[in-house]
């Protein structure tokens, strides 16, 4: 996985957005956000991920692929709601089979947004109460394993007023030392 900060140029959301001088994100910084990055060879992934599963208390995992072929008429609209920034209030774990994409993480105090180039064997825990989002890189084809602690569900909550006292996002921002905006 590479880290970097987003550019913040207007274009297709599928492109790169590295600006140059490239801005690395360490993964020191990633973990003090608490997003956690792990690298899983494919071959015999699938013991890696029960132990993972173990540790994290999940029980349930489903396997999503993100296509234009698989999808259809509807991937462009996906696509794009998948792009809209949001949180959601469990984490979120995705371990990359085939293809690539990026999960932008805003970065807290500063709300720059932090771009994840993940490609497969990349496994990421993206916390509860973080601001995200993910699209597909210019190939539009990912597949990826969902982990989840309980039955697979999957709801975003939109960024807007009323999700900065959301107790996922508050208790987000404690837990890195970010006062929560009143």
């Amino acid at each position: 996985m590479r880290a970097y900060y987003y550019d913040n140029v207007a274009g297709d959301q599928r492109l790169l957005h590295d600006s140059p001088p490239s801005q690395s994100v360490s993964e020191e910084r990633l973990k003090e956000l608490n997003v956690l990055h792990r690298n899983i060879p494919l071959a015999g992934h699938e013991q890696q991920l029960d132990r993972v599963m173990a540790e994290r208390g999940y029980k349930h995992r489903d396997k999503i692929h993100v296509s234009k072929e698989g999808l259809g008429e509807i991937y462009e609209s996906k696509i794009k709601a998948f792009f809209d920034e949001h949180l959601h209030e469990d984490e979120e774990i995705r371990y990359i089979l085939a293809g690539a994409g990026f999960f932008d993480v805003r970065e807290s105090p500063s709300d720059a947004w932090i771009r994840l180039a993940v490609e497969p064997g990349d496994l990421l825990v993206i916390p509860a109460g973080i601001y995200h989002r993910f699209t597909t890189d210019m190939q539009d084809d990912i597949e990826a394993l969902r982990l989840f602690q309980d039955a697979p569900k999957w709801i975003a909550i939109n960024r807007n007023a009323e999700t900065e006292s959301n107790v996922c996002r508050v208790n987000y921002l404690q837990s890195i030392g970010v006062t929560a905006v009143a």
